[in-house]
């Protein structure tokens, strides 16, 4: 394919905004990395497994509180109507927020399923969903925006404030309620330097009434996202937590907290990094499925990108992972270098396929992504309940991943041809 000026540039705009992108994200991770080294030796592995527990379900909870509603920034127009759906989702995000404090305080105050929790775990769950939910609006509108620099800005100071608060709390209470508050605190402080990159003015939203009418038109004309993207987005949360919550329940809180120390050492990087591919990607992408009716060639460098770097990333994972874990963390986390390994092939095809599935909300077609997502939470609930051993259900769940991305990312293809298809 030979590209004219016009192309060139794009293509050159393209590849420097996801540099700026990446290098705030390495930025960005480099900071929970280094602070992992001092966590790991403050917080026992039980600890940190009972804290990745309820981080898990604060996530899930996330997902449900902003109705998705954040995906549509990319696809809004530029100007006053993206704004107002950013008003839209923060506004979603409140009232999501008070039903579900409704529902946490009923089920504590009935007793039973929640008796084995601290009861201040219990209490932060809800703020914690809610500030989880803010500022994914806020990075979700700053890639929107095209505002890379700022994103990274905003990625950069989460990171170091929630990082300093875990160790801080960790420092005074070794324990999951010292990570959970060092958690909370950071975010919503965190939450500050994003308002502060990118202020979002209320008085350019109207009065009350006229707020309120424009919120209900909003969320009937993007009733697809709640209906559709976020059922899809609740299961592919569940299925990304399901297995702490199982390891732990099957081969107890240390397996569990030797998983996740996998997943924020490895895990959490590679998925920020093909996020941050995702953030340029999405808007141009969008942007050429407006006016082209395809965004084919989009997704196919981007695919390329991401194929070479996931080819990378594993192969220097499989290398060196058990003797990082060790030389980082101490003996006692070896394992956790190990189950990387058995990982890395999901996260490599995690890497690639991930970011492109955007393509799905372009196209239309969030009912074929609730259909994998599905399959995906039933091949997780068979891994970890149909297996014998902890090391089997691990090399289950990472193949069985690893198929069902190959699936996204030909699907994916498919419709980035649009009307072509």
């Amino acid at each position: 394919m030979v590209l004219d000026a016009e192309g060139r540039s794009t293509v050159r705009t393209f590849w420097r905004s996801v540099g700026v992108v990446l290098t705030g994200t390495v930025a960005a991770q480099s900071i929970p990395l280094l602070g992992s080294l001092v966590i790991a030796r403050i917080y026992a592995p039980a600890e940190f497994g009972l804290f990745s527990a309820w981080l898990g379900m604060v996530m899930m909870a996330a997902v449900v509180v902003t109705g998705r509603f954040e995906m549509t920034l990319a696809v809004e127009p530029d100007g006053a109507p993206r704004r107002f759906a950013v008003a839209a989702t923060l506004g979603t995000i409140l009232l999501a927020s008070s039903f579900f404090a409704l529902i946490t305080g009923g089920i504590y105050l009935a007793g039973g399923l929640l008796d084995d929790v601290q009861p201040a775990m219990v209490g932060l769950f809800v703020p914690a969903a809610l500030l989880a939910g803010v500022t994914h609006t806020w990075q979700a509108w700053s890639a929107a925006e095209g505002n890379y620099r700022g994103l990274s800005w905003i990625r950069i100071s989460q990171a170091f404030v929630v990082t300093a608060a875990q160790i801080g709390a960790g420092l005074i209470s070794p324990t999951a309620f010292g990570m959970t508050l060092g958690h909370v605190l950071g975010t919503a402080a965190g939450i500050g330097f994003a308002v502060y990159f990118m202020p979002l003015n209320p008085l350019l939203l109207g009065g009350r009434a006229e707020f309120w009418t424009k919120l209900k038109a909003f969320w009937r004309n993007q009733r697809r996202f709640p209906m559709l993207a976020l059922p899809a987005d609740a299961l592919n949360a569940a299925s990304g937590q399901l297995p702490l919550l199982l390891i732990a329940s099957r081969f107890g809180a240390e397996a569990s907290g030797l998983f996740a120390l996998t997943l924020r050492v490895l895990g959490a990087p590679i998925g920020l990094l093909g996020a941050a591919v995702l953030d340029v990607f999405k808007r141009s992408a969008a942007s050429s499925y407006r006016e082209k009716g395809h965004c084919r060639d989009e997704y196919a460098r981007t695919f390329w990108l991401l194929a070479a770097g996931g080819c990378v990333l594993a192969l220097g994972v499989i290398v060196v992972a058990e003797r990082l874990f060790v030389v980082a963390f101490g003996e006692p986390w070896r394992q956790a270098g190990i189950i990387a390994i058995w990982l890395m092939p999901m996260f490599a095809f995690r890497f690639v396929a991930s970011p492109l599935s955007y393509v799905f909300y372009i196209a239309g077609k969030q009912q074929i992504d609730l259909v994998w997502q599905c399959a995906l939470f039933a091949m997780t609930l068979a891994s970890f309940m149909l297996t014998s051993s902890f090391e089997t259900s691990i090399k289950f769940y990472s193949a069985g991943y690893s198929l069902l991305y190959v699936i996204y990312a030909i699907l994916s293809y498919h419709y980035s041809k649009g009307k072509q298809s």
